[in-house]
């Protein structure tokens, strides 16, 4: 029994470490810079959603914070990392938090679905919010901190559209099991 749980335990590590690059690398390789602000967006959130979903928790949050965090340190944004890790690993349990909240009794997949985007949307709110009042803190100025939002709002809105088609498309093969979790 032991074995089974080390291996199981293994497995959720190495799959959480695996986001956690790939999360890295949709911020260092497809970064869009915001005009008027030395910001940019990228493609993260999508990754985000997605590693909360399948992941679960723990090691969704976990692949969320480090992540984002690694990628802007590697992207030459290490002054954003540690606001980073406390958004995006706050965005991700927020999306973890909701999806807990409605998962009690059987729900419909229709309705499984409404409570991913209601919960990615929660999530992509705190996220613009945090980034928001980081921004203020880093750049000293409303002004500039709320030129960010539309763009930060932009962006999880495309990691929505990003994370529904692939977790839709990874539901009809049989990496993903009945819960949702590889």
């Amino acid at each position: 029994m032991r074995t089974k749980m080390t291996r199981q335990r293994t497995s959720a590590i190495v799959r959480t470490a695996m986001m956690m690059c790939i999360i890295m690398v949709t911020i260092f390789m497809f970064r869009i810079p915001v005009p008027f602000t030395q910001g940019y967006v990228n493609l993260s959130d999508g990754v985000i959603f997605i590693a909360v979903i399948l992941l679960g928790r723990k090691y969704g949050v976990a692949a969320a914070a480090l992540g984002s965090a690694l990628g802007d340190i590697i992207g030459g944004f290490a002054m954003w990392a540690p606001w980073t890790f406390l958004i995006k690993g706050g965005m991700a349990l927020i999306v973890a938090l909701v999806i807990a909240a409605f998962a009690k009794g059987r729900r419909s997949e229709d309705r499984k679905w409404t409570v991913r985007i209601f919960a990615m949307v929660c999530g992509g709110a705190f996220m613009a919010f945090g980034y928001f009042i980081a921004e203020r803190v880093m750049y000293g100025s409303w002004a500039i901190a709320a030129l960010e939002i539309p763009w930060n709002v932009g962006q999880f809105a495309v990691g929505i559209i990003l994370a529904v088609c692939i977790l839709k498309a990874l539901h009809k093969t049989s990496v993903i099991d009945k819960d949702g979790l590889l």
